[in-house]
């Protein structure tokens, strides 16, 4: 998180644009919450990067105080507070795209997100706690392809997403055509890398890594 914002090194770009990226939606979510129209969320949004980029807002963030998801809330309320308002919007379909990202199902997974209604803060939480799970996800899957375990992780991901009980062991061997004993190696083998996983995505968004815990606390609370 803080090489993104040391602009100096040649892999401080990718590094934020991985970021941004990842944890946009959640900004999507606040802002829709806050009553924003789509398309005026879409604006905004693409606005407030463009200036966090431009100012290199990262720059601001110390070690001190370095969590990347709290930062980024707190840079966008500022944003649309004091810089928005003095801004002129870019005409919708004009200008240079900052970031492709997508607007295509973005409301609609607002829509499924909003039937709890809740606050735009807690929104933000808990939709920056699913993009983090899904990047999880998403590693956990690069990792297995790449061992030869595509249809493997397929079958078993449901152990670490769903409820207990959502599908046995033994249902899992009969479709894999493996032994049931080691169905239950392979979840568990599955579980551990997974939770090393989240602490280490977790930590990319952290300066100190003394402060993983505590995020993943605030995090899991989230869907409370």
């Amino acid at each position: 998180m803080l090489a993104a914002g040391n602009r100096s090194t040649p892999q401080s770009d990718d590094a934020l644009e991985e970021l941004c990226r990842t944890y946009w939606f959640p900004l999507y979510a606040y802002v829709r919450r806050r009553g924003r129209t789509k398309e005026d969320a879409e604006d905004l949004i693409q606005a407030f990067f463009a200036a966090f980029l431009a100012k290199n807002y990262l720059e601001k963030l110390s070690a001190e105080r370095g969590r990347f998801r709290a930062f980024l809330l707190a840079s966008l309320k500022h944003f649309l507070a004091n810089e928005w308002d003095k801004s002129q919007r870019q005409k919708r379909g004009g200008g240079q795209t900052l970031l492709s990202l997508d607007w295509q199902t973005a409301d609609a997974q607002f829509q499924i997100a909003a039937v709890n209604e809740p606050s735009p803060d807690k929104a933000f939480d808990r939709e920056w706690a699913v993009a983090l799970l899904a990047k999880v996800i998403e590693r956990l899957r690069a990792e297995c392809d790449s061992n030869g375990r595509p249809k493997q992780f397929e079958q078993l991901k449901i152990f670490l997403t769903a409820g207990k009980g959502a599908l046995s062991h033994a249902d899992a061997a009969k479709v894999l055509g493996m032994d049931e004993g080691a169905v239950r190696v392979a979840v568990h083998r599955l579980r551990k890398r997974y939770r090393q996983l989240l602490r280490d995505e977790i930590a990319q968004t952290l300066a100190d890594d003394a402060d993983v815990d505590e995020e993943m606390r605030a995090l899991f609370a989230a869907f409370a």
